[in-house]
């Protein structure tokens, strides 16, 4: 008889084994459960979610199974009387030590990983990262790189004129690069209203808050396109902010620096030629559907009261210097954002240019890479 009972418990443990065995494989796999982690501190997540997972649903086994046995196998109908465990000083020892433990069970590994994302310290690199509304730059100081990275998806799809891509609202013109296996530390501010950097697959999530300076870090450990988004509402195009880093061998990410170097360099050659009308607004054109399409529509007629249309507006066909004024300072206590120091002096004096002359507009004026420059002094 002690046999046959051994057997049986023996059979339930194993049943009970391959079912947890089962259940985390299928954890791990699912689409509803955390993406699958490509840094140490995504792993120590993950493994922290798994772990309170399972102590909840061992929890709610063992509660809501000796709850209902205790319903059916004292219910009225058979007779039972109930009994009375008030001031029970044993009782009330166990029912505060247990869930004690279990607390401090799951307070340690939570407390370990906190402390080991919140460690920037002997980092590989640093990269400044900085919100606006609604795009994010990076700054790469070692490297003496700067660029903004800024949604791609074409305004066709958004506005339901063509079929959503693989990577609708996911995908931006200039993705953060980093090499792989390299603590990277982020400094994160703001330079307008509160974001945050978000990608799950690295457990990174940090806010970017105006007039402070946050750090977090990542260490990829493999290449790779990882995805992630603002994860503040930060305004009408919060949605249309995402962030996408791309993860190269060091080899790769060298020969992607050089590339940088090369382009900067180019880009300061252009400031200085002067331009032919036709030149700039092709240039100012593309600047345009990059940084100002979204507020004043692509065809100029802008949003009013919001954002004002520029087709026929007295900014775009007035004073040229009131115009180069609030593009490049912005307009206090409006959704009109300063972009002196977001844009180029080639890519401000296109757009300046292009909007002076599109949309119907067609004043004629050229503004030349060189009348930027002369403000900024």
């Amino acid at each position: 008889m002690a046999s046959k009972s051994r057997g049986r418990a023996v059979s339930a443990l194993t049943a009970f084994m391959t079912w947890g065995a089962m259940a985390a494989a299928w954890a791990a796999e699912s689409k509803f459960n955390l993406p699958t982690p490509q840094s140490q501190v995504a792993r120590e997540i993950y493994d922290l979610h798994m772990l309170i997972l399972w102590v909840c649903v061992g929890i709610f086994i063992v509660v809501f199974g000796a709850m209902f046995y205790s319903i059916w196998k004292h219910r009225k109908s058979v007779g039972h009387q109930p009994a009375h465990f008030h001031e029970n000083t044993k009782l009330e020892v166990v029912w505060t030590i247990i869930p004690f433990m279990i607390l401090v069970g799951m307070a340690i590994p939570s407390t370990k990983t906190i402390l080991n994302m919140r460690d920037a310290s002997n980092s590989d690199m640093t990269v400044k990262v900085t919100g606006y509304q609604w795009k994010w730059e990076y700054e790469y100081p070692a490297e003496g790189i700067r660029f903004l990275s800024t949604l791609s998806t074409p305004r066709d799809e958004i506005e339901n004129r063509a079929a959503k891509g693989e990577h609708y609202l996911l995908e931006v013109d200039n993705p953060l690069v980093v090499p792989a296996g390299k603590k990277v530390r982020l400094l994160l501010t703001a330079n307008d209203v509160i974001h945050s950097w978000w990608v799950p697959a690295f457990g990174i999530k940090q806010d970017a808050i105006p007039g402070y300076v946050k750090d977090a870090w990542f260490k990829a450990d493999n290449p790779g396109v990882y995805r992630g988004v603002c994860a503040e509402l930060c305004g009408k195009d919060h949605g249309f902010m995402p962030i996408v880093v791309e993860v190269k061998t060091q080899e790769e990410y060298d020969k992607w620096v050089l590339a940088q170097r090369a382009a900067k360099a180019a880009a300061v050659a252009d400031a200085s030629k002067t331009y032919t009308l036709d030149e700039l607004k092709a240039k100012g054109e593309a600047v345009y559907k990059t940084h100002c399409a979204a507020c004043h529509q692509a065809d100029g007629k802008g949003l009013p009261p919001a954002f004002p249309a520029l087709a026929g507006s007295k900014i775009a066909t007035g004073d040229k210097a009131a115009h180069l004024d609030i593009v490049m300072n912005g307009k206090a206590n409006t959704a009109m954002a300063a972009f002196g120091k977001q844009l180029s002096d080639v890519e401000l004096a296109a757009v300046i240019t292009y909007e002076r002359n599109a949309f119907g507009n067609a004043t004629g004026d050229v503004v030349q890479p060189a009348d930027i420059k002369a403000l900024r002094k």
